[in-house]
């Protein structure tokens, strides 16, 4: 018996009369009483319906609060930059280099590789300044942030659970140390579907720092978990093909790979009116986009068009796979209405030679988080966007015996910039050495609070059922940042 007979004949004896009716039923009752006990499944089931016949709408339709932001670019610095070379001048640390930090601080406390060791002061190694009309004092090799620092907001108070890089990215992506939990990305695009037509609802880019500290990092932590697979990140290479496998084999018509696609999801249609499987409805829709992809990426790519005065401002070159080059890149997707842009740029992780390395990434970061706070700025399009500049931690105020610094949790900087957003502020505070955070702790789940309640969401009423019970992207806590917020 050949495979398409045998589809017919199963699918025949899954729809009799008898089970048809039974099976319609259930489903009517079910979903009346889904709706009574929690709205939100309703909702959902209304958006696939609607995602099924055109594009995916989203949980979160209407969004619970007047959304501030249409999007996020979310700029990860993989390794875990110093906030004591960056964006947070501790002058006391510097008084007291050398010497034995106050075991009152450290004592009892979560350190990485310094467990057991001497632990001495260690000052910051480049200088600070103050930059615009606010005053803020950041790190003078970041000039050109500091040009836009009004337009900022700091936070020097941020906190995190985990101490390693892995366990903190995924924290700091997903709300768990855990993986198979879904990433903040999958969970926007979720609640809220994507204006993009031809492109995913989330893109991530990933650069390399030049000073070889290059961790990997795992397709887990743009990864959707148990929200369908439609969801999550599409990883687009900066350099090079941008997708693998995406051209069209030799010889094959942009015309006959159509043919295929309608051919395939034809079949797929029919199977899942059979199982009602959301992994063929996934694959579906996945089919579909790679093929609209097929001519919108290589589109999104040439920046042939891009004004010469555009290139220069963000100071790379395009396609050459450069933090600068993924910025000019993060623009041209949010202009096409992806709903959120991550890009990871690595090589902070600076155990050895921080000075040096913090030097280095300052050339290579500056410029182009300038670039891209103007360049939004200039098309109005600043006023819609959430930027989020972090690490999945921040450095100790001890040295790991040399020039370098340890992997750090209980207080470090990150900032933001954006629709929503108080512009010019230093939100938050950590103790004289940097150590603690001591005024108005951040965590991560507060910060995912808020990204939330920009977009428009409540975050407690983001969930999915999963292993009996209400999973979110905050967990069980989390609260908005209300002053850091217009």
């Amino acid at each position: 018996m050949n495979p398409g007979s045998e589809f017919r004949q199963f699918a025949l004896q899954q729809q009799t009369r008898r089970a048809f009716l039974g099976r319609a039923s259930q489903g009517v009752g079910m979903l009346a009483l889904a709706s009574l006990i929690h709205p939100a499944l309703l909702r959902a089931a209304t958006a696939k319906a609607s995602a099924n016949k055109d594009k995916w709408t989203g949980v979160v339709n209407p969004p619970h609060f007047p959304p501030k932001v249409k999007r996020i670019i979310w700029l990860s610095m993989a390794g875990g930059p110093s906030h004591l070379e960056t964006f947070d001048p501790k002058p006391k640390l510097g008084e007291m280099h050398g010497k034995p930090m106050p075991e009152s601080m450290t004592k009892g406390k979560q350190l990485a590789q310094l467990q057991g060791k001497e632990l001495l002061c260690y000052g910051p190694q480049l200088k600070f300044r103050k930059f615009g009309k606010s005053g803020a004092e950041i790190c003078e090799l970041f000039e050109h942030i500091g040009s836009v620092v009004d337009d900022i907001c700091i936070i020097r108070s941020m906190t995190t659970e985990a101490i390693n890089h892995d366990p903190a990215h995924m924290f700091m992506n997903t709300g768990s140390q855990i993986a198979g939990r879904p990433s903040m990305g999958a969970w926007v695009v979720y609640g809220l579907g994507s204006d993009a037509e031809e492109l995913p609802g989330f893109v991530v880019l990933t650069s390399l720092g030049k000073g070889g500290q290059n961790q990997p990092i795992a397709a887990r932590q743009w990864a959707s978990a148990f929200l369908p697979s439609r969801f999550q990140g599409v990883h687009l290479r900066g350099k090079g093909d941008p997708v693998l496998y995406l051209g069209a084999p030799p010889g094959v018509t942009r015309e006959q790979q159509h043919d295929v696609v309608k051919a395939v999801n034809a079949i797929n249609s029919k199977y899942d009116a059979v199982v009602d499987d959301p992994e063929i409805s996934t694959r579906i829709a996945q089919y579909e986009m790679a093929f609209q992809m097929q001519a919108s990426v290589p589109e999104l790519i040439d920046t042939r068009n891009e004004p010469q005065h555009i290139l220069d401002l963000y100071g790379g070159k395009p396609g050459d796979g450069s933090f600068a080059s993924n910025c000019l890149l993060a623009r041209r997707l949010a202009e096409r209405g992806v709903r959120f842009i991550q890009l990871y740029h690595k090589d902070w992780d600076h155990h050895g030679g921080v000075k040096k390395g913090i030097t280095l990434k300052a050339q290579e970061v500056d410029r182009a988080c300038m670039a891209l706070i103007t360049d939004l700025k200039q098309r109005g399009m600043l006023e819609d966007t959430l930027i989020v500049w972090a690490g999945e931690f921040g450095r100790t105020p001890m040295s790991q015996g040399g020039d370098g610094r340890d992997h750090h949790n209980a207080g470090f900087s990150i900032w933001l910039c954006g629709g929503g957003i108080k512009p010019g502020l230093i939100y938050g505070a950590t103790d004289e050495l940097g150590y603690t955070a001591v005024e108005d702790p951040v965590d991560v789940h507060d910060l995912h609070a808020t990204m939330l309640r920009l977009l428009g969401i409540e975050h407690t009423r983001l969930t999915v059922k999963f292993q009996g019970l209400d999973a979110r992207l905050t967990n069980v806590s989390g609260k908005v940042i209300e002053g850091i917020l217009a």
